[in-house]
């Protein structure tokens, strides 16, 4: 999800995460993870990104906070995505690390 502020009505997380702020914590399919204190009108991005285990980052110059999908400590854990090296179409090798410093958008796409 992406916001402006770090502090998110309670509503507006439920839709666009899946999870929802129940007394018994955080619920997501037959998951709840605990609170630490109740949440009655809005969610603390930076108190729920660690205890769901999601990335949270921070666009300063867009003034922009992006709340990512949870990753299981798996994947996600920054907004760094590691040095890729491919071959561009005229087959000379490309790094993504050519383009540090610059906001970069990777799209990947499977057939199956």
């Amino acid at each position: 999800m992406i916001s402006t502020t770090t502090t998110v009505e309670i509503d507006k997380f439920e839709r666009q995460t899946g999870w929802a702020i129940k007394p018994e914590g955080a619920c997501k399919y037959d998951r709840c993870i605990p609170l630490p204190r109740p949440m009655a009108d809005a969610v603390d991005l930076h108190e729920i990104a660690g205890l769901l285990n999601m990335p949270l980052i921070h666009d300063a110059d867009a003034g922009l906070w992006c709340l990512g999908p949870e990753a299981g400590g798996k994947a996600l854990a920054s907004s760094q995505a590691p040095d890729l090296e491919l071959p561009d179409w005229r087959g000379n090798t490309f790094r993504l690390a050519s383009l540090r410093g610059t906001k970069v958008l990777l799209v990947a796409w499977a057939s199956w």
